[in-house]
């Protein structure tokens, strides 16, 4: 068994779908109030859209609702999904731990869910049960799609560092409790400001974004808002548009044609590798850098003797706990598409950046020291590791490079590889060309030209500071 989002990557390289079928057989909709009708409506359903399915979500409330004959039928339904396509049970569930364990074994050992739909009100010992394989995922509800979700999921929260809306809250949770990439969100296409925020703070992550068709949501607004920057990442679900059709194959391949259309129409330029520099610049993490003295401008020495216009101080982040995680989320798309065995953080900015993205990937790290430990080991290289293995090194900013070739000859000489280095900002003072020339990549989820244009586009910034700082980039020839 593949984990289950691995297998639902696969599935949508496969089809070029997004399109997620719900399987929700309404009483008003089957031929007789039975156990039986709802089997043979929900076959039916696989029957005409298999071929352009990105995943299934049969709503385990519509079986359980005819007692026993019910579960079997929907036991029946999921057996009958072809094993290449991914299946999610929507049931929402969320009890303490004890009871999410018997709910975990229900999905996954009787009912052989890939993943299934979680209410995280309970907090983090509700769904780690459903977490303890990571071959299966779990949804977790973040803004729902209907009238009542702006009860609570709105609700300002007192004593955060930076104004939080609980909604937001349980995206950046979610992000931090992702220790084996299985975790997912819910968030309503009829929200479209939400999937604009959610999107920003967890870039990577799959969102389930329901209210297309019988709700009325905009498609083209949800996958504006709400694709990754590869153009994927967003599952569309759909279930009365479908059944409810004349033609149910006709009905699926118009949706599926559509979401295709809009999603060109929509991200001409979207690229297909995270790592090439034209990823959306997050509102969220370019504000919040403002906000918490990470950037200044003025005029600054540093410490490659360079005097510039702009310094940026990503040592700030320890204290603004969000604000680290965003920035920590920001490196995740680019290292999934490298190989490696573990992080190498560099003393002393990246350090607490490093950990914060292996405790949302789970990725081991091991840093090396900027003085040779006097005592005890005296190890120059801190953590487990073994000689031969591929790191990649982590770093908040890259200038000139100097600081990088340091780490680099401590790594090597431990007997670790190293061709790639990740940075969350490239100052584009000739880093990349530098590390290029000895045989290293070099690799930013953002440089200093994104976010001037952002600042500009956005008129966060004074028009004067930034051409001074565009000045002083092409006067280093960058």
């Amino acid at each position: 068994m593949k984990p289950f989002f691995a297998q639902l990557e696969e599935r949508v390289r496969k089809t070029g779908s997004l399109l997620c079928i719900g399987i929700d057989p309404r009483p008003e909709e089957l031929s007789e109030p039975t156990a039986s009708a709802a089997r043979d409506f929900s076959l039916r359903m696989i029957e005409s859209t298999s071929d352009i399915a990105a995943a299934y979500k049969p709503n385990t409330a519509f079986f359980e609702a005819f007692g026993p004959q019910g579960w079997q039928a929907l036991q029946d339904v999921v057996a009958a999904i072809p094993a290449d396509i991914p299946v999610i049970l929507d049931s929402k569930r969320g009890d303490i731990s004890s009871t999410a364990e018997a709910y975990a074994r229900s999905a996954f050992e009787n009912l052989k869910g890939g993943a299934i739909t979680l209410n995280p009100y309970l907090g983090y010992d509700s769904i780690q049960p459903f977490l303890k394989d990571p071959d299966h995922g779990v949804f977790l509800l973040c803004k729902t799609s209907n009238p009542g979700a702006v009860d609570l999921q709105d609700l300002p929260l007192a004593g955060e560092n930076q104004p939080l809306r609980l909604f937001e809250k349980v995206a950046l949770l979610a992000q931090e409790w992702n220790f084996g990439n299985n975790i997912g969100l819910v968030v309503g296409a009829t929200q479209v400001e939400a999937l604009h925020r959610v999107r920003e703070l967890v870039p990577d992550m799959w969102i389930l974004a329901p209210g297309v068709g019988a709700q009325g949501a905009d498609l083209a607004a949800a996958l504006q808002e709400g694709l990754r920057a590869d153009r994927s990442g967003l599952l569309i679900p759909v279930s009365r548009a479908i059944s409810k059709a004349p033609d149910k194959r006709k009905a699926a391949h118009d949706l599926y044609d559509e979401i295709k259309k809009k999603t060109e129409e929509c991200c001409p330029t979207a690229a297909s590798s995270p790592s090439n520099g034209n990823r959306r610049i997050s509102d969220a993490l370019a504000e919040g850098l403002l906000k918490k003295g990470c950037i200044g401008f003025g005029k600054f020495t540093l410490k490659s003797g360079l005097i510039s216009p702009i310094y940026i101080d990503l040592r700030q982040l320890v204290s603004h706990p969000d604000l680290l995680a965003q920035a920590a989320a920001a490196f995740n798309p680019i290292l999934k598409e490298l190989k490696f065995d573990r992080l190498a953080a560099l003393p002393y900015a990246a350090l607490p950046i490093a950990t914060a993205i292996s405790l949302q990937t789970g990725w081991p790290m091991v840093y090396p020291r900027k003085e040779v430990k006097a005592y005890g080991t005296k190890a120059e290289i801190e953590g487990f590791y073994k000689p031969g293995e591929r790191v990649v090194v982590i770093d908040d900013l890259a200038t000139t490079g100097g600081s990088k070739f340091e780490a680099i000859e401590k790594l090597t000489s431990a007997g670790l590889i190293v061709e790639d280095v990740v940075v969350l900002i490239d100052r584009q003072s000739g880093a990349k060309e530098s590390l290029q020339a000895a045989g290293y990549n070099l690799h930013a989820a953002l440089t200093l030209t994104s976010l001037l244009d952002h600042w500009e586009a956005n008129q966060r910034i004074p028009s004067e500071q930034i051409k001074s700082v565009r000045e002083f980039l092409q006067a280093s020839g960058k």
